[in-house]
């Protein structure tokens, strides 16, 4: 079992402490995310489910406008800011400071929602492949970034599986782009081996066994994307609104393994299982309870 490595973020000046691992949780502004109950286009919706968000502790909320489900169709830049305007505009009148990263891979599009929208961190599923000035952007607008690992687009993604080793493939891959954003003066970056994104099941499994290594490899903070993918699904024939279990023994797996952050549907559930985890490497701190 791997330790937890406590980490910090530079959020707007304000140094932010993660002393135990972090919930992300995603809010979908999107009509066409993988899992349907994750969907929210109306502002009663968005509204409840960022309220219940808050209510089960989560750390960090995760909000796009672009679906990137495999073979998930294009979305113009402005519908994306459209949508982003809309859902960053009821979190940020429910909560002024909860810190709230805006997945996209559009260097424009994160930084009107940086810089106009109250979106404090960028979550780029391309890793800077897919818009050449995001590396830029992101140094000049000092915000923490999260370089995830993908080849090809969503809608090529799945046919491009052919590594010869998929963790070694991962880890040079952002190993290299480590290196360009620490040249720009990026620090604060956090790391997504992007579990299917790119990777047939076996090649998840693979990854998640080898997040050990690439937390020793890679010296950042590692975020697990696994919450009710297809990697839990298919293997147990069962759909996205069935695999909350799936998804919990998953991301506990992922914890043990160094997991810093887990990006998940459900707060609740991710929060109960840091807690057991957290007891589980230092008892001690149940015997108050």
């Amino acid at each position: 079992m791997t330790h937890f490595q406590p980490f910090s973020l530079n959020i707007r000046g304000v140094l932010h402490r993660f002393d135990k691992p972090a919930v992300m949780g995603i809010v979908n502004v999107t009509p066409d995310s993988f899992f349907q109950d994750s969907r929210t286009n109306d502002e009663e919706t968005i509204a409840r489910r960022v309220g219940q968000m808050i209510a089960d502790g989560v750390d960090i909320i995760d909000i796009g406008g672009y679906s990137s489900r495999p073979g998930a169709s294009d979305v113009t830049p402005a519908e994306e800011l459209r949508r982003l305007e809309k859902g960053l505009g009821i979190i940020r009148r429910i909560d002024s400071s909860i810190p709230v990263s805006v997945d996209t891979f559009r260097a424009d599009v994160a930084e009107t929602a940086i810089m106009q929208f109250g979106a404090d961190i960028i979550n780029d599923i391309s890793g800077g492949d897919l818009d050449k000035n995001m590396f830029e952007t992101v140094a000049r607008l000092k915000t923490p970034y999260i370089l995830m690992h993908m080849r090809g687009t969503p809608e090529t993604m799945q046919s491009l599986t052919d590594y010869d080793d998929v963790t070694a493939a991962v880890c040079s891959d952002l190993s290299e782009k480590l290196g360009r954003l620490e040249e720009l003066g990026i620090c604060d970056t956090i790391v997504d081996p992007g579990f299917g994104f790119g990777k047939t099941v076996e090649q998840n499994y693979r990854l998640l066994s080898a997040l050990p290594h690439l937390t020793e490899l890679l010296r950042r903070p590692i975020l697990a994307g696994i919450s009710r993918k297809s990697m839990l699904t298919r293997p147990l024939a069962i759909t996205p609104a069935d695999a909350i279990a799936a998804t919990v023994s998953a991301n506990t797996i992922a914890l043990m393994n160094g997991a810093s952050i887990l990006r998940v549907h459900d707060v609740a559930e991710a929060r109960q299982a840091i807690t057991i985890h957290n007891l589980t490497l230092n008892p001690h701190e149940a015997a108050n309870l």
